[in-house]
């Protein structure tokens, strides 16, 4: 059969180049004129004519880009410190609203508080809780004011009448710029005042994170027209700006504010500026660059355009010359080349052929081998039942059975260990002790919860029945819900996550996760298991969790349940059967068979 295929392979002739080489070179000069020709025509022309177009085109709306560039970074800069503020507030009214008169004024709770608001930024330079007749019942700063009284300042009288409260920069009893936030509460008839002072120093910082170009400065202007931070070049922080101040504005603007001369005499430059309005305080945030600066780009992209697009049509009137000498060299490669390839389909035949003789070769080899286990089973059973002259021949016949089974299960196992390698299996489902499997999770977690003031307490039932299901799975649901627990806690020094486990009914085991974080809020309760729904910070939840949780427990025929309290705390429940569902059963199985059956099919062949 090989020779046969062979000689047949080996008869086929190769075909030769039927073109002359006179005619081919022909060919070649013709080849080489008019592409030269046509790639002049259609790349040159056109290029010339888009290139000016473009030109003007950009020169037209680059103004507009410019300003649409300036208006969004001031939109996202005024986000960035209004998001600050709003955050800074949250945390007093929390403060406030979470602790009580005399837990705050007692003991060291104050400092305790203060150190952990600015553990990871020193945002707050001091913190007081202040009466109603505006005496310090406690404070914590750098600053001796126990012994001051605020009643007559105007942010004292501000608190009371909003409840909220943002000053402006001022000077105080402390003489030096500085701002302020501070909520009132009232209490058993009695109302007191939780106020915190922003570090300047950090709060300019994060106004003026944004550099634009050589003469690009950021600065807040109040109402008044007064410098609440201190500008870049021009200025000092609680100084009066030397221009007039528009009224506030919801949508962000920019503008070009032309030359003018400053109280000092100094004459300053033509700028665009880019104004946008915070919310609360009522600041202006305002961004300026000289004019000139902000437009060198868009003159130099427009100049640096023009040269290009000259310097690339004379490069495509060179590169067509190269390129269609290069062309030319390879088509007069085409006729070898072409040889070449009839030569490789060739012997791509043959191997296609052999490839094909050894499957059936390979197919006839697994045949004989099952006869001779057949056969070699008989044998032995020929020898039980047959008295030969002496035991030794008996032995070495027994010996040589044994050798002719252990090298054709060799061979078998070769094919078995390549099928168990190939083969994938979607759920591994095994007895699991749910108490014994909880408690290596609370092991694994305490170690890092030593420090961060949460206790994680357990209560198991003892005699809790063993659960068929998949313990990799089941893993992924309670690290993510004790995960869940554990972020509930953030901005609480303490805290308790109770996890139980009980006998339900219709052979149903329960767990229970239960925290006493801050609680799910009644109106998002029912988009808890939405896909990408999280009220965790951008970068720290992808709100996956819950939802992935949910479709695990679906798919071993469970279910999750959960109630919560704002400011006390949420509870999960997983009700989790303890044989799985039949339809994930019949799905094992049904593998399992097929398993069986391929395994056996291959013995046999």
């Amino acid at each position: 059969m090989i020779e046969k295929i062979s000689r047949h392979l080996e008869g086929i002739p190769n075909t030769p180049p039927a073109d002359s080489d006179q005619d081919r070179s022909a060919s070649y000069r013709r080849l080489f004129r008019k592409f030269v020709f046509y790639t002049v025509i259609c790349s040159v022309v056109p290029l010339l004519a888009v290139g000016w177009g473009f030109h003007w085109h950009y020169a037209h709306i680059s103004d507009q880009k410019m300003v649409e560039s300036l208006k969004n970074q001031i939109e996202h800069h005024e986000k960035t410190i209004q998001l600050f503020l709003d955050e800074r507030k949250s945390e007093l009214q929390l403060i406030a609203g979470s602790h009580t008169l005399e837990e705050l004024i007692s003991g060291n709770k104050l400092q305790q508080i203060f150190d952990l608001v600015n553990k990871d930024s020193w945002s707050f330079t001091d913190l007081g809780v202040i009466s109603e007749n505006g005496d310090h019942l406690s404070y914590v700063g750098p600053y001796d004011l126990m012994e001051k009284n605020y009643s007559q300042t105007f942010w004292f009288k501000g608190v009371l009448e909003k409840g909220l409260y943002i000053s402006d920069m001022f000077m105080g009893f402390r003489k030096e710029p500085h701002f302020i936030i501070a909520v009132a509460q009232q209490e058993g008839g009695r109302v007191w005042i939780l106020r915190a002072t922003i570090n300047t120093e950090y709060f300019r910082s994060l106004v003026e994170n944004v550099r634009i170009g050589k003469t690009g400065e950021v600065c807040l202007v109040n109402g008044d027209g007064v410098y609440q931070t201190t500008p870049r070049f021009h200025g000092r922080i609680m100084d009066k700006a030397p221009f007039a101040i528009d009224p506030p504005q919801e949508e962000t603007t920019v503008r070009v504010r032309e030359s003018y001369t400053d109280a000092s005499g100094r004459k300053i430059p033509k700028k665009i500026e880019s104004v946008a309005w915070l919310t609360e305080p009522h600041w202006m945030l305002m961004v300026q660059q000289d004019y000139s600066e902000a437009f060198a780009d868009v003159q130099h992209a427009n100049l640096s355009t023009l040269i290009f697009l000259h310097i690339a049509a004379l490069t495509i009137l060179i590169a067509a010359a190269l390129i269609t000498r290069h062309m030319i060299r390879m088509v007069k490669k085409r006729d070898v080349e072409a040889d070449q390839l009839n030569n490789q389909l060739m012997q791509t035949g043959k191997m296609a052929a052999i490839g094909e003789l050894s499957a059936g070769v390979a197919h006839e080899i697994n045949n004989p081998l099952a006869i001779i286990l057949t056969e070699k089973q008989l044998l032995l059973d020929t020898l039980d039942h047959t008295e030969y002259p002496g035991e030794i021949l008996a032995a070495q016949i027994s010996d040589s059975m044994s050798q002719i089974d252990t090298q054709v299960q060799r061979c078998k196992r070769i094919t078995h260990n390549l099928l168990r390698f190939a083969r994938r299996t979607e759920s591994a489902i095994e007895a699991m002790n749910i108490n014994d499997f909880l408690r290596e999770l609370i092991e694994l977690t305490e170690r890092e919860l030593k420090t961060s003031g949460i206790r994680i307490r357990s209560h198991f039932e003892p005699d809790l029945p063993s659960v068929f299901s998949d313990p990799s799975q089941l893993q992924q649901v309670f690290l993510n819900l004790l995960t869940n627990a554990v972020d509930a806690h953030d901005g609480k020094p303490y805290g308790n996550i109770t996890i139980s486990t009980l006998s339900g009914k219709d052979k149903r085991v329960l767990i229970i996760f239960e925290d006493t974080g801050t609680g799910i809020p009644e109106s998002i309760m029912a988009r808890i298991f939405d896909p990408f729904f999280t009220t965790k910070p951008v970068g720290k939840g992808t709100g996956l969790g819950l939802s992935i949780c949910f479709s695990i427990m679906k798919r071993l025929g469970g279910s999750i349940d959960v109630e919560s309290a704002v400011g006390k705390g949420s509870k999960f429940t997983l009700t989790l059967p303890v044989n799985p569902p039949g339809e994930l059963m019949e799905q094992i199985q049904i593998r399992n068979t097929t398993i069986i059956q391929s395994s056996a099919g291959q013995g046999l062949t």
